[in-house]
């Protein structure tokens, strides 16, 4: 299993806007490109950190050969939303004592 953290700095009054398109884009993500989905978690108001898993390499690189174009448009609307986007990490899964 392979997690990706991204960083997402929101421009001001935009994290409604934000927020609503990058839920539209994971469920897209998830239907069409196989994605195990992500969690959203806020740092501070501008600040947003993402965490997807994906079953292994090769789906995560291959992700927007399946996409419809209306999720094109969202990841669109989802990072004019933002003054910078910022992929943190990609890790290979060792252990997982989650619950």
């Amino acid at each position: 299993m392979i997690a990706v953290i991204i960083k997402f700095k929101v421009k001001p009054n935009q994290e409604k806007v934000f927020v609503e398109n990058w839920k539209q884009l994971t469920k897209f993500i998830h239907e069409y490109e196989n994605s195990l989905g992500s969690r959203l978690h806020k740092e501070d108001d501008l600040n947003f950190i993402a965490y997807a898993q994906w079953p292994d390499k090769e789906t995560l690189h291959n992700t927007d050969s399946k996409l419809p174009k209306e999720a094109l448009k969202v990841r669109k609307r989802m990072r004019d939303a933002c003054e910078k986007v910022e992929k943190l990490y990609e890790l290979e899964l060792t252990e997982d004592l989650l619950k």
